[in-house]
């Protein structure tokens, strides 16, 4: 996968003048450029894994941008895609923003309103895989918990004391306090709150 600090963006458009245009004005703000004069071809090679963000435009031949914007999303693609258009009308809006695309250009294009967009998508995409990777990060970790941990850490996050969880578990402060050590220990938490924050959900879906 590529670093969250080399983003790449792809350009998708059948028109060369276009692409080299584009392509030159977002290499300005120090975005890599891969250009694509086929969505065919792009389909098959671009790499899914990547950060980044996809501009795509509405009119080319043989497939539609509007088609590969939902070829996208219905395979899991997760990176933001931004539609281009010459002839844009409010039903082809609509259609985008109900597929999935983040914004809706008509062409010619603004050129600091497409990099501002552009920027704005990638710290998107980038934050979106930092969630991913700690809510995955917290689902490992919590599935390597003990039975009476799981326990005590739903107690926990439902906001009992030490004493509490104790009486309702019938076993001793100290054993608590045990257990809390072991749950931060394993679950990485530097605080309670940080506790909480990631491991409520998982604790209400297990119960």
């Amino acid at each position: 996968m590529n670093a969250p600090l080399s983003p790449l963006i792809h350009l998708i458009d059948d028109d060369a003048a276009v692409r080299d245009s584009l392509a030159l004005l977002i290499g300005t703000v120090g975005l890599r450029v891969r250009a694509w004069a086929s969505p065919q071809d792009f389909m098959e090679k671009f790499d899914r894994g990547g950060i980044g963000a996809i501009v795509l435009d509405v009119r080319m031949p043989g497939i539609s941008g509007l088609t590969v914007l939902e070829k996208l999303v219905a395979v899991g693609v997760d990176q933001p895609v931004i539609m281009l258009t010459g002839h844009g009308t409010v039903e082809m809006c609509r259609r985008a923003f109900k597929s999935g695309a983040t914004e809706f250009l008509e062409k010619p294009v603004d050129d600091q309103q497409l990099l501002d967009t552009l920027q704005a998508a990638v710290q998107q995409h980038v934050r979106s895989r930092e969630r991913n990777r700690d809510d995955r990060d917290a689902r490992e970790r919590y599935a390597q918990l003990s039975a009476r941990e799981r326990e005590v850490l739903g107690l926990i996050v439902a906001g009992l004391t030490n004493k509490e969880i104790g009486r309702a578990l019938d076993v001793s402060p100290r054993t608590v306090e045990t257990h809390r050590a072991h749950l931060f220990a394993k679950l990485g938490a530097e605080s309670l709150a940080q506790l909480i924050r990631r491991y409520a959900a998982l604790v209400e879906d297990a119960a």
